[in-house]
Protein backbone atom coordinates (compact mmCIF):
# COMPACT_ATOMS: atom_id res chain seq x y z
CA UNK A 1 0.00 0.00 0.00
CA UNK A 2 1.35 3.60 -1.27
CA UNK A 3 2.05 5.92 1.95
CA UNK A 4 -0.86 8.18 0.71
CA UNK A 5 -3.41 5.28 -0.01
CA UNK A 6 -5.28 4.91 3.57
CA UNK A 7 -8.27 3.15 3.62
CA UNK A 8 -10.22 2.78 0.30
CA UNK A 9 -13.44 4.06 0.13
CA UNK A 10 -16.12 1.31 -1.11
CA UNK A 11 -19.45 0.24 -0.25
CA UNK A 12 -19.04 -0.29 3.63
CA UNK A 13 -17.73 3.91 3.82
CA UNK A 14 -17.92 5.31 0.53
CA UNK A 15 -16.67 9.44 0.19
CA UNK A 16 -18.12 11.36 -2.67
CA UNK A 17 -16.53 14.65 -3.67
CA UNK A 18 -18.28 16.93 -5.75
CA UNK A 19 -18.69 20.93 -6.55
CA UNK A 20 -21.00 22.38 -4.08
CA UNK A 21 -22.22 24.55 -6.83
CA UNK A 22 -23.01 28.25 -5.99
CA UNK A 23 -21.88 30.01 -3.64
CA UNK A 24 -20.74 29.30 -0.11
CA UNK A 25 -20.18 31.90 2.55
CA UNK A 26 -19.18 31.25 5.62
CA UNK A 27 -19.74 33.96 8.79
CA UNK A 28 -18.12 33.72 12.65
CA UNK A 29 -20.53 36.18 14.75
CA UNK A 30 -20.65 39.30 11.79
CA UNK A 31 -17.45 38.65 9.90
CA UNK A 32 -17.15 36.92 6.64
CA UNK A 33 -13.97 33.99 6.59
CA UNK A 34 -14.52 32.33 3.50
CA UNK A 35 -16.61 33.64 0.76
CA UNK A 36 -16.26 31.45 -2.68
CA UNK A 37 -17.80 29.47 -5.81
CA UNK A 38 -15.50 27.28 -5.51
CA UNK A 39 -16.20 24.96 -2.44
CA UNK A 40 -16.22 21.04 -2.78
CA UNK A 41 -19.18 18.69 -1.04
CA UNK A 42 -17.60 15.78 0.91
CA UNK A 43 -20.33 12.81 1.66
CA UNK A 44 -18.95 9.95 3.69
CA UNK A 45 -20.74 7.04 4.67
CA UNK A 46 -24.11 8.11 6.87
CA UNK A 47 -22.43 11.69 8.13
CA UNK A 48 -23.81 14.68 7.07
CA UNK A 49 -21.97 16.60 4.18
CA UNK A 50 -19.54 18.42 5.17
CA UNK A 51 -18.18 21.89 2.33
CA UNK A 52 -14.48 22.09 1.93
CA UNK A 53 -13.41 25.32 1.07
CA UNK A 54 -10.55 26.68 -0.79
CA UNK A 55 -7.88 28.42 1.43
CA UNK A 56 -7.35 30.78 -1.74
CA UNK A 57 -10.62 32.27 -0.75
CA UNK A 58 -10.37 32.46 3.17
CA UNK A 59 -9.00 34.83 5.22
CA UNK A 60 -6.16 33.34 5.98
CA UNK A 61 -4.30 36.14 8.15
CA UNK A 62 -7.42 35.54 10.86
CA UNK A 63 -7.06 32.23 11.31
CA UNK A 64 -4.85 30.69 13.87
CA UNK A 65 -2.86 27.76 13.27
CA UNK A 66 -3.56 25.29 16.31
CA UNK A 67 -1.19 22.44 17.90
CA UNK A 68 -4.16 20.06 17.41
CA UNK A 69 -4.26 17.16 14.94
CA UNK A 70 -6.53 13.89 14.46
CA UNK A 71 -6.46 11.15 11.92
CA UNK A 72 -9.33 9.27 9.98
CA UNK A 73 -7.76 6.15 8.26
CA UNK A 74 -9.85 7.63 4.76
CA UNK A 75 -8.37 10.92 4.95
CA UNK A 76 -5.62 11.00 6.88
CA UNK A 77 -4.01 13.61 9.39
CA UNK A 78 -6.11 16.47 10.36
CA UNK A 79 -4.56 19.96 10.96
CA UNK A 80 -6.71 22.36 13.08
CA UNK A 81 -7.01 26.22 12.94
CA UNK A 82 -9.05 28.63 15.53
CA UNK A 83 -11.53 31.14 14.66
CA UNK A 84 -10.64 34.97 15.64
CA UNK A 85 -10.88 35.56 19.45
CA UNK A 86 -10.51 33.37 22.46
CA UNK A 87 -14.36 31.75 22.43
CA UNK A 88 -15.01 27.60 22.97
CA UNK A 89 -16.70 28.27 19.75
CA UNK A 90 -13.53 29.61 17.96
CA UNK A 91 -11.25 27.11 18.91
CA UNK A 92 -10.06 24.63 16.29
CA UNK A 93 -13.42 25.53 14.62
CA UNK A 94 -11.87 24.36 11.22
CA UNK A 95 -10.24 21.48 10.23
CA UNK A 96 -7.72 20.62 6.89
CA UNK A 97 -6.11 17.84 5.01
CA UNK A 98 -2.77 19.12 3.84
CA UNK A 99 -1.74 15.94 2.56
CA UNK A 100 -4.99 14.03 2.23
CA UNK A 101 -4.87 10.30 0.97
CA UNK A 102 -5.13 9.50 -2.78
CA UNK A 103 -8.79 8.94 -2.90
CA UNK A 104 -9.73 12.50 -1.47
CA UNK A 105 -6.98 14.21 -3.03
CA UNK A 106 -9.27 16.87 -4.27
CA UNK A 107 -9.66 18.52 -0.82
CA UNK A 108 -6.23 19.36 -0.40
CA UNK A 109 -5.54 23.66 0.51
CA UNK A 110 -9.37 23.41 1.76
CA UNK A 111 -10.70 24.15 4.86
CA UNK A 112 -13.94 22.32 6.66
CA UNK A 113 -15.82 24.73 9.15
CA UNK A 114 -17.61 22.63 12.27
CA UNK A 115 -21.16 23.75 11.51
CA UNK A 116 -22.56 24.56 14.68
CA UNK A 117 -19.58 27.15 15.24
CA UNK A 118 -20.05 29.40 12.37
CA UNK A 119 -22.90 30.26 9.88
CA UNK A 120 -22.69 28.53 6.55
CA UNK A 121 -24.63 29.86 3.95
CA UNK A 122 -25.19 28.28 0.71
CA UNK A 123 -26.67 29.29 -2.38
CA UNK A 124 -27.19 27.25 -5.29
CA UNK A 125 -26.66 28.51 -8.75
Amino acid sequence: MSPHAGRTPGPDHPIAIAPAGGRVVVRFGDEVIVDTRDGLLLRESTYPGVFYLPRADARMERLRRSDRHTYCPYKGQASYFSLPGDSEAATDAIWTYEDPYDAVAPIKDHLAFYADRVHIEHTPD
